[in-house]
């Protein structure tokens, strides 16, 4: 075997091994949770949350996504789905809030899409979100999130104890890292 045949053997093979790593980051493992797209986001602007849903609840179909809103995050639109009905919840806040140059003092809680999205198929669900100044920066703030299925139930809503993490929980609740506000 020559150098030339050697090299092409070589390169199949880090092919083959860097296609098998590839495809093993895209498939959902069956302790898959419900997480935000984007971990990560400065307070005192709009946050995009997008929440992943991986799987049903064994293999049953999931029916139902219902996110409860924690305090301090405000504006919220929920983006519609087509073949998925949303409702909202809303309620007035603890206190009041500035948004932009308007106070606020209530709004959407809670938001619900019932629809139907089978176990072997993924999907996103979106809300379009303010972070008040209220919120502090790095710390983690946590999006509980009720997946019901045709057949059982995954409540994603632990938060986890000082000293801990989310990686310490079976059933974690989706986590976003609060960044300090950004200044023009």
């Amino acid at each position: 075997m020559d150098d030339t045949e050697r090299r092409e053997i070589t390169m199949r093979s880090r092919c083959g091994l860097s296609f098998l790593f590839a495809a093993c980051l895209f498939i959902p493992s069956a302790n898959a949770h419900i997480t935000l797209e984007r971990q990560e986001a400065a307070i005192g602007g709009g946050y995009k949350a997008v929440f992943r849903v991986p799987h049903g609840c064994g293999d049953s179909a999931t029916v139902k996504i219902r996110i409860r809103i924690p305090e301090g995050v405000i504006g919220i639109k929920p983006m519609p789905k087509a073949g998925w009905q949303l409702e909202t919840v809303k309620t007035k806040y603890d206190k009041p809030y500035k948004m932009f140059h308007n106070s606020v003092t209530e709004g959407v809680r809670e938001v619900t899409w019932t629809g139907k999205l089978p176990d072997e198929n993924y999907d996103e669900f979106i809300l379009s979100t303010y972070l008040t100044d209220e919120l502090k920066p790095d710390t983690i703030l946590y999006f509980p999130v009720v997946q019901e299925c045709e057949k059982g139930v995954h409540r994603w809503i632990e938060t986890p104890e000082a000293g801990k993490s989310a990686a310490d929980l079976p059933a974690p609740a989706p986590g976003l890292k609060l960044l300090p506000a950004r200044r023009p």
